[in-house]
């Protein structure tokens, strides 16, 4: 397989941008050992899919070359600006963009100057791939796709990267439970919005780290009901996909809250 490494992150900003608050420094750290990780698995390119980039008609995949330029977060703008620098593995794109319709799923390219980087995947970039060494091929979310339909795209993606002896670094940006304190918090004190979050939570990311994904996709409909899982979690069937359908299990670099929601930091074990 072109897959050398692979991972789950949080897409929310708290952790890169105010690191040294408590609840928040354990992501943060989290976040910098799967950095080394998958820097040590030396990819050609980062195949990112990020709940935060949505679409709505097409399966769209980001082939401008180079983007950069300063983020406002639409919800925690309060904590500071997000600039970004990323670079695109374009000829990749380019046949993801081919290949999804290969697959029956329309698709197209985007290629705008100043085209607006969604959040989860500057965070990831900006953690995972400091000063954006690595190129990455960007995939969005589409509002109407299943969870199969998710991993469908990946696999095809993971496909196109062998075909072009790329080695790649998958990575799926998204949370775990969703719901987040409508109230305002003393952040030192963040922590889990519900005992029912922290409990579906943990018992996903048991399943993660023993390596059973068909329980984890048969899971993923109570997940998304229960605990609101992000986008029902189809982050982790991007993953999924990309691996084959199988791994033999995961790290858990790090487990915590952000602003009530859950999120992790999860390596993959191929």
């Amino acid at each position: 397989m072109p897959v050398v490494s692979a991972f789950l992150v949080p897409g929310s900003p708290l952790p890169y941008v105010k690191s040294e608050n408590p609840p928040w420094a354990p992501i943060a750290s989290g976040y910098r050992a799967a950095a080394r990780a998958l820097s040590a698995s030396r990819p050609d390119t980062i195949l990112l899919y990020s709940t935060q980039w949505m679409a709505v008609l097409d399966q769209l995949w980001q082939t401008r070359p180079a983007l950069a330029g300063t983020h406002v977060d639409e919800n925690w703008y309060e904590y500071g600006d997000l600039d970004y620098s990323v670079r695109i593995d374009t000829e990749l794109a380019h046949d993801c963009v081919a290949g999804a319709k290969a697959i029956g799923i329309s698709s197209k390219a985007v290629d705008y100057d100043q085209f607006p980087i969604d959040t989860g995947t500057i965070v990831a970039n900006g953690f995972l791939n400091p000063g954006g060494r690595i190129p990455l091929t960007l995939a969005a979310n589409n509002l109407y796709h299943s969870f199969d339909d998710t991993m469908r795209l990946a696999e095809m993606a993971v496909q196109k990267a062998d075909k072009l002896n790329r080695r790649i670094a998958v990575v799926g940006v998204g949370g775990l439970s969703g719901s987040i304190f409508r109230q305002e918090i003393d952040i030192r004190n963040d922590g889990i919005a519900s005992p029912s979050d922290d409990s579906w939570n943990r018992r996903m990311l048991g399943l993660i780290e023993r390596g059973a994904g068909a329980d984890i996709v048969e899971e993923c409909a109570a997940y998304a009901k229960q605990a609101r899982a992000e986008m029902g979690f189809k982050h982790f069937g991007w993953v999924f996909g990309a691996l084959g359908r199988h791994f033999a299990g995961a790290r858990i670099h790090a487990y915590g809250a952000t602003y009530g929601a859950g999120a992790a930091v999860i390596e993959f074990k191929i």
